[in-house]
């Protein structure tokens, strides 16, 4: 269904996971659990009104009304979206008529039927059926497609033993059904919104409907929360000025945009041929090449603005160009020095969602002193640092107040293309994207000086 994509130091998680919503509601809330958080079941957002200072909600909690004051709201609501809704938010698009699908949880067994590939039959314009084992249901628990015009979907989607019967009569070979988990029947939409956010309120997630043929919705939804949550922290907590939030309209229209170009054209190619995966690619699939680099914050001292080139926001998935607004790869088998042993580690575990990760690579220690000073003006817990040496470098000692590391096996240099000799600073936001590709000090400075008060 998707060309693969091998591993690499640079790009260690190369292979999606499907996973069903009833799995991954239970990972986010024992999650949510760990920092003194729940959800609250049987909650309805009735409305919401906002001032300077705050939004005062209209809640139904198991049926009884209650008044909620906050700073902020963030409506994860979905594409029939209260928030959206009541922001006025412009939702357009088209309805494609012509694209109807069934689409469940089923459990069944067939002869021959193995669990390790992702089953296609028939045609996706005239009839046709996809199948695709989870055992998140059960050990015979299977997701289904059902598609193509000579089918009465809207039918087929009121019974389950007209489910049982087209499931049948397109596989070739005997299959015995135990029963329907649940099943929806969907219609193609294909539309966006305007714009993320309105004083005190913002959508995340949802805010777009599209094909499901690009596999991007829940993805693209968590993009967006991420792009939100570290920028209103540090709003919320008096360390940025609320002007850093209007990037988040800024950054993520453009993604979502394409998203649904991309998905579109997936869609138009599958109705032409027939074939469910005609169009596909990793670069879709993976959003490896999701980037930013025409954002107002984003700062890149080695890229000139006549080198910018128009907006690709989905970019392209490859090792040989790395600019500010990019996702910052991995780099494995890093020695932490200055310790009682010697430890190794990789650069994601350096980087974590509170605090940016400044990479300070330098040929020594010495070259590295100047940054060091201009980062006592920055609280650890908001900004935090290392220094990193090429395998050549001599490190007999260390007494820095920053992490020391040493690319023993060259994965950082390759990955973030940095020369011998040379001293190239980079900046990772807490989302893990590439703020700033800087010189040395002036650059940092520079850059922080659009996401930090005062700094």
């Amino acid at each position: 269904m998707v060309p693969p994509l091998e591993p690499s130091p640079a790009i260690p998680f190369h292979a999606f996971k499907l996973m069903g919503q009833q799995l991954l509601d239970v990972i986010l809330r024992r999650h949510l659990e760990k920092f003194s958080c729940s959800v609250e079941m049987g909650t309805e957002l009735r409305s919401f009104e906002q001032c300077d200072e705050g939004v005062t909600a209209i809640l139904a909690k198991n049926g009884i009304s209650e008044t909620f004051d906050t700073k902020w709201i963030i409506g994860a609501d979905g594409a029939k979206s209260v928030v959206r809704k009541q922001l006025g938010l412009t939702f357009l698009g088209e309805t494609r008529d012509d694209v109807r699908i069934v689409t469940g949880d089923i459990r069944l067994t067939g002869v021959g039927l193995d669990r390790e590939h992702w089953h296609l039959f028939g045609n996706f314009n005239e009839r046709g059926l996809s199948l695709r084992a989870t055992d998140e249901i059960a050990e015979d628990g299977w997701q289904f497609y059902l598609y193509g015009r000579e089918l009465d979907l809207t039918k087929i989607a009121e019974s389950e033993e007209l489910v049982f019967e087209t499931i049948a009569s397109l596989i070739p070979t005997e299959i015995t059904f135990k029963k329907v988990v649940w099943m929806n029947d969907f219609r193609a939409n294909i539309r966006m919104v305007n714009q993320f956010s309105k004083g005190r309120v913002f959508v995340a997630g949802g805010m777009d409907v599209h094909s499901p043929t690009g596999a991007q919705g829940l993805n693209s939804g968590v993009q967006d929360a991420f792009n939100l949550g570290w920028k209103l922290a540090l709003v919320h907590k008096g360390l940025a000025d609320k002007c850093l939030l209007e990037t988040y309209s800024v950054e993520r229209l453009p993604v979502i945009s394409e998203m649904l170009d991309m998905t579109t054209s997936i869609l138009d190619k599958a109705t032409t041929s027939g074939d469910l995966s005609a169009g596909r690619s990793s670069i879709l699939y993976h959003m490896l090449g999701i980037n930013c680099r025409f954002s107002t914050i984003v700062l890149d001292e080695f890229v000139t603005s006549v080198e910018r080139k128009p907006i690709n926001a989905y970019g392209v998935l490859g090792e040989g160009h790395l600019e500010a607004g990019d996702r910052a790869p991995d780099a494995p088998n890093m020695l932490q020095m200055g310790g009682a042993e010697l430890n190794t580690t990789t650069l994601f575990g350096l980087y974590k969602p509170w605090y940016h990760t400044m990479l300070v690579f330098t040929p020594s220690l010495a070259d590295a002193t100047s940054i060091w000073d201009a980062l006592e003006a920055y609280d650890k817990s908001i900004v935090r640092s290392a220094v990193v040496l090429p395998s050549s470098a001599s490190v007999a000692s260390v007494a820095s107040p920053d992490l020391v590391l040493v690319d023993r096996e060259g994965y950082a240099y390759s990955a973030y293309l940095v020369e011998a000799g040379q001293t190239k600073v980079f900046v990772i936001r807490p989302d893990g994207v590439i703020g700033a590709i800087v010189h040395g000090t002036e650059g940092v400075k520079k850059y922080f000086s659009k996401i930090f008060l005062d700094a």
